[in-house]
C-alpha cells in the first residue's frame, strides 16, 4: 500500500511516516499544502492519501477541498481525511460526494497506529470509514423533531455502527449478535427512517450520514 501524507506540520508528517513505514506501508511522498498534494498525485498516483482537513494558506478547509478534487480527478485513489476536532459540517460536505474509498478520522486516532493502518486498508479496499466521534455527535445533536425517536436503543446502536461503515458481520461481532439479527435490525431501521435498504455498503452509509446530517442542522 503506497500512501501520500499531507500535513503542514513537519513533525506530524515525519512521525506518521515513521510509524506507517514500521507497519509495512510505503510512503510515496510527504507534502505540506494542498497544491503540492495534488501535484504529487498527478506525478505518481498512490493507493491512498492521508490529508489534514486544515492546511495552508488559510488553515480552514484546504484539505477538504483537496480531498474533493482528488475524488473527482482520481477516483481510484482512496482518501482518508484527518480532523483535529469533530466537525459535522465539514464531514457532511465531504460525504455528499460518492462515499466509497473515503474516510474521516479524528487526529486522536493516529496515536493508535493499528487503527490508522486498518482505516487506510479499509478505504483502499473500497470501504467507507467514519470516526465514531462524528457519529456520536450527529446522533446526540438536538433536533426540533427527532427522526430517530422511533428507533429502539439497540437499533440506535446498530445505526451508529452502520454509519461508521461496518458490515453486517462486523456489527454482529461488535454487539455479540447473529448476522441474521443484525440484518433484521438494519431493514427495520431503514424502514423507520424511510431510507433505501441497498446491499451496497457505501450507499447505505451515505444514506444514513445524509439523513443524520440534515437532522443535525435542525
Amino acid at each position: 500500500m503506497r500512501v501520500i501524507l499531507a500535513d503542514d506540520a513537519v513533525v506530524i508528517r515525519q512521525g506518521l511516516a515513521r510509524l506507517l513505514t514500521e507497519e509495512g506501508v510505503e510512503i510515496a511522498a510527504q507534502v505540506g499544502d494542498a497544491d503540492a498534494l495534488l501535484a504529487a498525485i498527478e506525478r505518481d498516483p498512490p493507493d491512498a492519501v492521508l490529508v489534514d482537513i486544515r492546511m495552508p494558506p488559510s488553515f480552514s478547509s484546504e484539505g477538504l477541498e483537496a480531498a474533493r478534487a482528488i475524488r473527482a480527478r482520481h477516483p481510484g485513489v482512496a482518501v482518508l481525511v484527518l480532523s483535529q476536532h469533530v466537525d459535522p459540517a465539514y464531514a457532511m460536505r465531504l460525504m455528499t460526494d460518492p462515499s466509497d474509498r473515503l474516510g474521516y478520522l479524528l487526529k486522536d486516532r493516529i496515536a493508535d497506529v493499528g487503527t490508522l493502518v486498518a482505516a487506510l486498508r479499509r478505504v483502499c479496499a473500497g470501504e467507507t470509514v467514519v470516526d465514531p466521534g462524528l457519529i456520536e455527535e450527529l446522533l446526540d445533536a438536538p433536533r426540533a423533531a427527532d427522526p430517530l425517536a422511533e428507533l429502539t436503543p439497540r437499533e440506535r446502536e446498530v445505526l451508529a455502527l452502520v454509519a461508521e461503515g461496518r458490515t453486517d458481520r462486523g456489527i454482529a461481532e461488535a454487539l455479540w449478535l447473529s448476522t441474521k439479527t443484525v440484518e433484521t435490525h438494519v431493514r427495520t431501521i431503514f424502514r423507520k427512517l424511510d431510507l433505501p435498504s441497498s446491499h451496497a455498503e457505501n450507499r447505505r452509509v451515505h444514506a444514513v450520514l445524509a439523513f443524520l446530517g440534515s437532522g443535525s442542522r435542525a
